[in-house]
């Protein structure tokens, strides 16, 4: 897909969301960015993508609410005059042991990594079908995609990061006709957390079979791949250095 005068809107996304909105920027597509409460990181996404030549706007929403991922598609395709690319990246990533959770727990998880997913794409549709298609990328883990639980402690984030990779097969299969291709990418080490220490750091990078983070760029070439792509759909790609082979 030529990028050029494009509508993306990218939901949550706040740490690896800047190097794709940027890249995507500077392919000359318009961005609009949702958050929930880390506006100044967001804006300043935003600010890097209007200096750079494109549209760029920020809106706030809770996608825990149904009613906030319905009125976030609506005010981003306002925005930006069209909406041809959903990326949803919006996540809830809590360790919480079985024994401590709540069914608030599993509702939030859900709420936010998967059923948003749904919404978001259901009101994006009628807007990438207006244009005679569009690209929606979904992000899951490379733990749901390799098949099987690997660490204790994230119960609802597990189950509705599976989910999304079954959400992506059947969009892609509802939306073929529409010339709407539906895919997911599914991160690994890209990036250690902000309160890793150096011992964490070497431990993922003992367990990648690459022996090392994949950095932005990593994930910036699988999204770009997938909105490139005009036979590939209902795919789920692992971006993890092999992780997932061990």
């Amino acid at each position: 897909m030529e990028l050029t005068g494009r509508g993306v809107l990218i939901t949550g996304g706040s740490r690896t969301g800047a190097a794709i909105a940027l890249a995507l920027a500077s392919a000359g597509a318009d961005v609009a960015l949702s958050y929930n409460s880390s506006k100044a990181r967001i804006e300043k996404i935003a600010d890097a993508v209007f200096e750079s030549g494109r549209k760029a706007i920020v809106i706030k929403g809770d996608l825990s609410r149904s009613g906030d991922c319905v009125r976030l598609v609506h005010e981003a395709a306002r925005g930006l005059g069209r909406l041809d690319i959903l990326l949803n990246m919006a996540s809830v990533y809590r360790r919480k042991a079985y024994d401590q959770l709540r069914e608030s727990d599993w509702d939030g998880g859900l709420a936010v990594d998967l059923k948003a997913c749904f919404l978001c794409a259901q009101e994006a549709v009628p807007y990438m079908r207006s244009r005679g298609g569009g690209r929606i990328v979904n992000f899951t883990d490379w733990i749901a995609a390799s098949g099987r639980p690997r660490y204790m402690g994230f119960l609802p984030y597990y189950v509705a990061k599976c989910g999304v990779i079954a959400l992506t097969e059947a969009l892609a299969l509802e939306l073929a006709e529409d010339g709407i291709l539906v895919n997911a990418v599914a991160p690994g080490p890209i990036s250690p957390p902000e309160d890793f220490d150096r011992t964490e750091r070497t431990v993922v990078e003992q367990a990648t079979p690459l022996g090392r983070w994949g950095g932005d760029k990593a994930l910036v070439e699988a999204v770009r791949t997938l909105i490139d792509t005009d036979f590939m759909t209902g795919e789920t790609i692992r971006v993890d250095g092999g992780r997932h082979l061990r």
